[in-house]
């Protein structure tokens, strides 16, 4: 009974050297449906990565990675149905 008493007594302690906008961001995330809380979680995650330079520039290196293969894709993508056009019309064979 003691040791719980005293859990009750430090985790009050420690809500009141809380902020109050720190205790109305946890209760608005407690009324989120569970995949909006998944969301914001997402959200904290790449705060914490982009306050890690090391992190960050690894992010953005695979991010700028992404871009540039999804572009080669749509160029592919286009060029193909060009050449099936062509193909299609017969100025291919």
């Amino acid at each position: 009974m003691r040791n719980f008493k005293m859990a009750i007594t430090t985790e009050t302690q420690t809500q009141q050297k809380q902020p109050l906008y720190l205790a109305e961001t946890i209760h608005k995330i407690q009324q989120l449906p569970e995949p909006l809380i998944k969301e914001v979680n997402d959200f904290i995650d790449f705060i914490f990565v982009k306050q890690d330079n090391k992190r960050w520039q690894q992010w953005n290196h695979f991010n700028e990675a992404l871009d540039l293969s999804e572009s080669y894709f749509s160029d592919y993508l286009t060029n193909l149905e060009s050449y099936e056009e062509r193909l299609a019309r017969g100025e291919i064979l």
